[in-house]
């Protein structure tokens, strides 16, 4: 009588590696990281509303020294892609040193390139739409000019 193998040989344990490491790289590449891409802009809207809310309070808090109000303004060229924003006084054309955000390139970020706020907190300028969108995920900042009140909403 002949014994049966009960185990893999050291060949056939390296084939199996072979071509796991084989779909490995096949496989990574395509995968799509729209989950991760999706949380990005949820961050990025979310970051964005905070600083426009931010420019309208500052605008408010500061209207008995500063009649034109403040500004937040996207860096790019309109229509976009935007890669950064900046807070400026528009009184004296300063930028507020904490007022500035990166915006990764995987992330679009388009629409409105300037919002400026009065000292009563109502929007002055004519933009009033900003779109941020990344793997399946899109959210449109909609600023109401008569009262500067600022919405997010999911696409």
């Amino acid at each position: 009588m002949s014994k049966q193998k009960r185990a893999f040989t050291v060949v056939e344990l390296l084939l199996i590696v072979l071509f796991l490491g084989i779909f490995a790289v096949i496989a990574v590449p395509r995968l799509q990281f729209a989950a991760l891409y999706g949380k990005q802009a949820d961050t990025v809207a979310r970051k964005i509303v905070t600083d426009l809310r931010r420019t309208r309070r500052l605008a408010i808090s500061d209207a008995a020294n500063n009649t034109d109000g403040f500004a937040l303004n996207m860096v790019g060229s309109a229509p976009g892609p935007y890669s950064s924003y900046e807070i400026v006084n528009l009184n004296t054309s300063t930028t507020i040193t904490n007022g500035t955000f990166s915006i990764d390139s995987a992330i679009s970020c388009t629409g409105g390139a300037t919002f400026q706020f009065g000292p009563l907190g109502n929007l002055t300028g004519s933009d009033t739409q900003l779109n941020v969108a990344a793997g399946e995920k899109s959210f449109t900042i909609t600023i109401i000019s008569a009262t500067g009140t600022i919405k997010c909403t999911e696409n």
